[in-house]
């Protein structure tokens, strides 16, 4: 019996993901950072925005390419 014969078909990277959470990770580091110095500056609001839509960006990524 093939892999391809079955009806679940894996699709995805699950490398991708991990990325995704990675940045996830980061962006609450940025905000938690940003929030520690009373909004002082809103550069690392932006750097917590930034790395939030990288990591939508990676997570969509990894569900829509498909494997090889």
């Amino acid at each position: 019996m093939s892999a391809e014969s079955g009806s679940a078909r894996v699709r995805g990277w699950v490398s991708l993901h991990a990325i995704a959470f990675l940045l996830l990770v980061g962006a609450g580091s940025a905000l938690t950072a940003s929030a520690v110095g009373f909004l002082e500056s809103t550069r690392l609001l932006w750097v917590s925005s930034g790395l939030s839509l990288a990591a939508i960006v990676s997570a969509l990524a990894g569900l829509l390419l498909p494997r090889r």
